[in-house]
């Protein structure tokens, strides 16, 4: 008899599943009957949030969802953090729990991991969050989460199957198939709309987000078409080449950046929510858009959210931006503003190279060590110093090379976690490298286990300025004497090696290169010390 949690795992791996991030329990022990006999690899983090964050890092490298098997109660409330990352950076992750069974749902009787309603519990974090009553509704209900993942805007999807429907015969369902659903095409009369706009433009300019990264070669065509300024948010950094003359990186948030988008007459945004933390850092408003607006995103709602457009596309972005380019092939393209386009974008960053403060430049040398060494490297951040200052002053050649949860949902302790997801998801043994301070490295440290047990040689840039600085800052630019911010620092290389890592310290350009090629030779991880104050001086 094949179980419903073994045919789980059969359907899992027919929609093309590799691995799953999960730690067993009494609660899940049925999911792994299957597992155990199927070509899934399984990672075991030391923290369901540790599983989640994992999950989400393989998303992004792979683009595929990352799945997690997850115990009933305490695995669902700590894997919640790590889907409301997901959630804000629409980020696919399928999430496989267990709940009480079907007689002692809500029952409050005091039942092993017993939550009152534990779909409530995730709704805020989930696109959906569906409780299989029998195994007959299996198939559908994954064909569910796979439909959004596959045409949709992409969230996590949670799915709770009850311990009794774990272990039904599903014998039946052994035959089902996976179902794939093609993502929404362009309507014509919006592309002929957008089309007639960006040819009549002088000065077009395009904003484009994480959503438009498979759209790359289309939207760097139609740039170059335009003439168009592009800039990025920093979930689409790579999308156009670092040296492309029109881009303007993802500086949205600096005057000067501001000052130009303010100069376009048309501005086509793609695949961005135009959210404030993709646009506005400072959190102190002021990003406006006062030429016409054209949006083209998968989801309806989110084509009217933020900035009111002219003219909205519901479609996948690089089938509408193949389809905008199509007709604007059809079209004579007048003459631009002279000024516009390379020209423009020239001035801004000759502008910008002045703002950049010492310990701006300072990080950012940091970081362009790290990829002069390692040119094919992922770098997955944290919210720490080098990482705010990657997102204004770092551009790369691809995308999926740079990601962080210094911005949306903004979580602390993710890099590590997602890092050791990055380098599974990415698959080609190519570095990947997570940056992240010692305050955030603290949330998840014993994640550096997981990375030894699961031979994952991922490289930690511990960016160690021996507490939370930039909150520190922020409370004395406020007037607010600080508290809680000076905060007892580890030894981390100890700890590191207590944990199974290889570990180095690196506190000037030459001893970085050095670390970085050693790192590389290994097997597993390591985990490198940067001194900020020993930095600083060496600059």
């Amino acid at each position: 008899m094949a179980t419903c949690g073994e045919v789980l795992v059969n359907l899992l791996e027919g929609y093309g599943v590799d691995h799953v991030f999960g730690i067993p329990g009494v609660h899940t022990v049925e999911l792994y009957r299957g597992l155990a006999r199927s070509s899934i690899r399984h990672i075991t983090p030391r923290h369901e949030q540790g599983a989640g964050f994992m999950a989400d890092g393989y998303a992004r490298t792979r683009g595929k969802p990352g799945v997690c098997f997850i115990i009933t109660g305490p695995g669902m409330t700590n894997i919640t953090t790590a889907m409301g990352q997901a959630y804000a950076d629409s980020i696919p992750m399928l999430v496989i729990s267990s709940v009480q069974s079907r007689s002692q749902l809500g029952g409050g009787r005091g039942k092993l991991h017993e939550l009152p309603n534990q779909s409530a519990l995730v709704a805020g974090v989930a696109a959906f969050s569906q409780t299989v009553m029998s195994a007959a509704e299996l198939p559908s209900v994954l064909a569910r989460a796979f439909a959004l993942f596959q045409a949709g805007r992409p969230r996590p999807v949670h799915i709770e199957i009850p311990l009794d429907v774990l272990v039904e015969n599903a014998d039946a369902l052994l035959g089902c198939a996976p179902i794939s659903v093609a993502r929404a095409g362009a309507a014509p009369a919006s592309v002929v709309q957008m089309g007639r706009l960006l040819a009549t433009a002088k000065r077009p300019l395009i904003l484009a987000g994480g959503g438009a990264i498979e759209a790359a070669a289309a939207l760097t065509t139609l740039a170059d078409t335009l003439g168009a300024p592009v800039a990025l948010t920093i979930n689409a950094k790579g999308l156009l080449p670092a040296a492309h003359p029109l881009l303007i990186g993802s500086t949205q948030t600096l005057p000067a950046t501001r000052a130009l988008v303010a100069e376009a007459d048309v501005v086509l945004a793609i695949g961005t929510e135009l959210a404030e933390t993709d646009y506005d850092t400072t959190f102190a408003g002021g990003f406006e858009i006062p030429g016409t607006l054209l949006r083209i995103d998968i989801d309806p709602d989110q084509t009217v959210r933020n900035y009111r457009p002219a003219v909205a596309l519901v479609a996948d972005a690089r089938i509408a931006a193949e389809a905008v380019l199509a007709e604007l092939n059809l079209t004579p393209l007048p003459a631009r503003d002279p000024h516009w386009g390379q020209h423009r974008v020239a001035r801004l960053w000759a502008d910008l190279a002045p703002t950049w403060d010492a310990a701006t430049r300072a990080q950012t040398l940091f970081l362009n060590t790290v990829l002069a060494t390692l040119p094919d490297a992922v770098l997955v951040g944290d919210s720490t110093q080098p990482v705010y200052s990657g997102n204004l002053t770092l551009n790369l050649d691809h995308p999926r090379r740079w990601f962080n949860a210094s911005t949306g949902y903004g979580t602390l302790g993710y890099a590590l976690p997602a890092a050791i997801g990055a380098w599974l998801g990415r698959g080609d043994g190519r570095p990947v490298v997570c940056l992240i301070g010692d305050g955030g490295l603290q949330f998840t440290l014993p994640e550096l286990a997981s990375a030894v047990e699961a031979r994952t040689p991922i490289i930690v840039l511990l960016w160690n300025n021996q507490g939370y600085e930039e909150i520190k800052r922020y409370m004395l630019n406020r007037a607010i004497e600080p508290v809680g911010v000076d905060i007892y620092t580890p030894d981390f290389i100890g700890v590191a090696k207590a944990l199974g890592s290889a570990t180095d310290s690196a506190h000037d350009v030459e001893q970085l290169r050095i670390a970085l090629h050693n790192a590389v030779q290994r097997q597993g991880p390591t985990l490198i010390e940067i001194d900020q104050g020993l930095w600083m001086k060496a600059m």
